[in-house]
């Protein structure tokens, strides 16, 4: 029954973007005319200010090439009308390579967030980190600094002090600081530090940017959140006429809150995260288009991540190694008419999970070998599914609404399956305020042994000064 739901839910949204493909072949030839004018008018300014140049500097050249007249005791007209032009050809140089002011100063900004929320049904039943029935989260407070470092980098760093669940106290931490190279030869791109890795198309961005409330649960279970790693990422655009940029990776760690890897001993090569992406875009129509990708993430030794997991028949798991594989997908209808005030947007993401485990069948590992599994069968591989799809319709500047549709299975036990259906509305007051209403109904299977529930989220966030990311379409 979960099944057909999934599979209804899918081809429904499907279905329902193909219709606005139609295009507006009047609007269409207006913008076109209305660029060439611009165009023309732009050139002809540019031709006008050359031609002024060009003329002043050869009335100097002329005076400056005349035989010299007897040196007067008083200033003649003709020094007076060479120091004049002078001064006319220095202007308009210089009006032409202005630094604008603070240019080499970082730019700085604050991002709120505050989620106002109410859960049917408390956290001892729902596995949620925060308390049900009413409660307010101060869900991030991010402070970011981003410049130019030289002519071939750039830097940037994200702040991120974000409140605990059980004291409600913030600590400050680094959620981002990394250096991106400018100008790479052969559409090259390399960025080091620690950054939210390319995978898929929604785990690299932070929560504000959402088109919705929540991370979709398969991002939460099988990244852990946001794909945040500390190493290196190298990315490639293709030297083709059509748009394909491939990316690939190494780090140590990788998900929001992850552990490092083996910390405090010693790392193989193999005890490192290695990840890639392959995306590529389409213009379908002049308002329709249509972007894909492919991830994929390998993480060879994870050194007790997550700590023991207990089982509810009382058997033990401690995760050893994970791999996950994505398929992203996602259709904007834009009309270039109109693109301020109307657009559809129809994404999602189908995740493969494969993740191998230690298990303790009887909860006595094997003290002779350090608690470890003594054979191979002590060892298991799990495989599950995961999926997210989302449609977001916005009719003009302000409003927005869509529905989100969430299913997943559990990494641990792959017969435990979790739906949840969200219908949302967005009010951006302004570029830099925004509020959107949320409900989510969350259906557990009976192997899970939770309940179902229902929530209400009310998001605020808010944005002051420069932000690099600011609110994305996606």
């Amino acid at each position: 029954m979960k099944s057909r739901t999934l599979v209804g839910l899918s081809s429904a949204l499907c279905l329902g973007i193909l219709p606005l493909a139609a295009q507006e072949t009047t609007d269409i030839e207006q913008l076109k005319k209305q660029l060439g004018e611009m165009q023309r008018k732009f050139e002809q300014t540019a031709q006008e200010q050359r031609q002024q140049i060009d003329s002043l500097q050869h009335q100097l050249e002329k005076l400056q090439s005349a035989p010299p007249a007897p040196q007067p005791a008083a200033a003649t007209p003709e020094s007076t009308q060479i120091q004049d032009l002078k001064k006319e050809v220095d202007s308009v140089v210089e009006a032409q390579k202005k630094i604008l002011p603070g240019e080499f100063n970082p730019a700085i900004g604050l991002v709120g967030e505050t989620v106002f929320s109410y859960n049917s049904r408390g956290s001892d039943q729902t596995g949620n980190g925060r308390a049900g029935g009413f409660d307010v989260f101060q869900r991030s407070l991010e402070l970011d600094f981003s410049a130019s470092v030289d002519p071939f980098a750039k830097g940037y760093a994200v702040l991120n002090a974000s409140a605990d669940a059980a004291s409600g106290e913030a600590s400050l931490g680094v959620e981002e600081a990394a250096l991106q190279t400018t100008s790479l030869p052969w559409g090259l791109e390399l960025k080091a530090g620690r950054f939210f890795a390319e995978f898929g198309k929604l785990s690299d961005i932070h929560d504000h940017e959402l088109p919705f409330v929540n991370r979709p649960l398969a991002l939460d279970q099988y990244i852990g959140g946001e794909s945040r790693t500390d190493g290196a990422q190298l990315s490639w655009l293709l030297p083709t006429d059509h748009y394909i940029s491939a990316v690939a990776g190494f780090g140590n760690g990788f998900g929001g809150g992850s552990p490092l890897n083996n910390p405090g001993a010693y790392r193989p090569l193999g005890g490192l995260n290695y990840f890639g992406r392959l995306s590529t875009y389409f213009d379908l129509t002049p308002d329709l288009e249509m972007e894909t990708g492919v991830s994929g993430l390998i993480n060879p030794i994870t050194r007790d991540r997550g700590g023991v997991l207990v089982q509810p028949d009382g058997s033990t798991l401690t995760e050893k190694a994970r791999r996950v594989a994505g398929l992203d997908l996602r259709f904007s209808y834009v009309p270039l008419a109109d693109n301020e005030y109307r657009r559809l947007d129809w994404g999602t993401e189908l995740l493969y999970g494969d993740t191998r485990y230690w298990t303790d069948p009887d909860g006595s590992l094997n003290p002779a070998n350090g608690g470890r599994p003594s054979g191979d069968e002590a060892y298991g591989s799990i495989g599950s599914l995961g999926l997210y799809s989302y449609a977001t319709y916005k009719w003009n500047r302000k409003w927005s609404a869509g529905f989100l549709f969430d299913w997943v299975q559990s990494p641990q036990n792959n017969s435990v399956e979790t739906f949840a259906y969200s219908p949302y509305l967005t009010f951006a007051v302004s570029h830099w305020n925004q509020l959107r209403l949320q409900y989510t109904h969350t259906e557990n299977s009976a192997s899970s042994g939770l309940p179902s529930d229902d929530a209400v989220y009310l998001q605020w966030a808010w944005i002051i000064g420069a932000h690099a990311h600011g609110w994305q379409q996606r």
